[in-house]
């Protein structure tokens, strides 16, 4: 009987928002369709004008550009499938479709964690050592840090996915999440599931905790050269560059890991959500404000990209 539950569920059912009512779904549906679309403007402005604007042909803005990559996809593999069930309240996905949802946004998440550090490393190396930026940080290093970051990532994921998907599932086929994340699934399976947990809480710690650390290191020593600047005006300067790196870091990273480091733990199914919420449809919906806002010269050239669409269609 066990066998035959085991292999006849071929589809799973996301729950998400189910169990509001109707009019707040339809508010839910409005705030993840605006959320969405300021991800898709803001992210991809800032990939517009660090592609085509000279003065950002740095690696600061080349690895900016990547990271509102990451957002894109981040949300774009969430979104519009929650967007859909709100809608239709079908709410179903296949098996294979909810392996192939997992896989892509554990391979973002690896991916942007290790982008992060990427980027602590490109401020370190700015502002602490000026004279050897320009040869260490040059172009093929840019694109190999940032290809790396991705490698990783899905090798990552596709090993996590797979073992996760090669677990029997018989306890149930709905998914007490608004997408199929690991801790929700993983919670249906009918066999022991403690070496999953422990293989995604080791693969977190490596590819979240030690880019962590390399952030955590990177700004011990760009504080400490900063405080030998002389100038006001230098000093502003430099933290600038590094603020809103520094709060993307604490927002991603401590949504990310506070999900993925408990695995073990009961936490409540609506408290996940909230969470989840933050950091596949806040967070990249923001950080295009907290990176333009700050900087003078991302402001400048989304302006100007801005006044130059309309005239190109005119």
């Amino acid at each position: 009987m066990e066998r035959d539950q085991q292999t006849n569920i071929t589809e799973f059912f996301l729950l998400g928002f189910s169990d509001l009512s109707s009019p707040l779904q339809a508010t839910i549906f409005s705030f993840f369709l605006f959320a969405y679309i300021l991800t898709l403007v803001g992210n991809g402005l800032i990939i517009l004008s660090v592609s085509f604007e000279p003065v950002l042909q740095t690696p600061m803005y080349f690895f900016l550009r990547n990271l509102s990559f990451h957002e894109l996809c981040l949300t774009t593999v969430t979104v519009p499938k929650v967007l859909e069930d709100l809608m239709s309240n079908e709410r179903s996905i296949s098996l294979l479709a909810c392996s192939i949802q997992m896989c892509i946004f554990f391979a973002i998440g690896v991916s942007e964690c290790i982008f992060l550090g990427v980027m602590a490393f490109d401020r370190y190396m700015a502002i602490c050592q000026p004279l050897r930026y320009t040869s260490v940080m040059n172009t093929k290093m840019c694109y190999q840090l940032t290809v790396g970051s991705w490698v990783i990532g899905s090798l990552e994921s596709i090993g996590q996915t797979s073992f996760i998907f090669s677990l029997p599932y018989c306890r149930s086929n709905h998914i007490a999440h608004f997408f199929c994340d690991v801790p929700p699934v993983l919670s249906l399976a009918c066999s022991n599931t403690f070496i999953n947990k422990l293989t995604v809480f080791i693969a977190c710690m490596f590819t979240a905790g030690v880019p962590f650390l390399l952030i955590l290191s990177s700004y011990i020593n760009i504080m400490s050269s900063i405080l030998l600047i002389h100038s006001s005006e230098g000093r502003h300067k430099a933290l600038s560059t590094c603020s809103s790196h520094l709060l993307s870091v604490i927002l991603f990273y401590g949504t990310a890991m506070f999900t993925y480091l408990r695995l073990g733990t009961h936490g409540s199914d609506e408290n996940d959500r909230m969470i989840s919420l933050l950091y596949c449809i806040i967070i990249p919906a923001i950080n295009p404000l907290i990176y333009s806002l700050r900087n003078k010269d991302m402001k400048a050239a989304v302006k100007k990209l801005i006044f130059k669409i309309p005239n190109k269609m005119n």
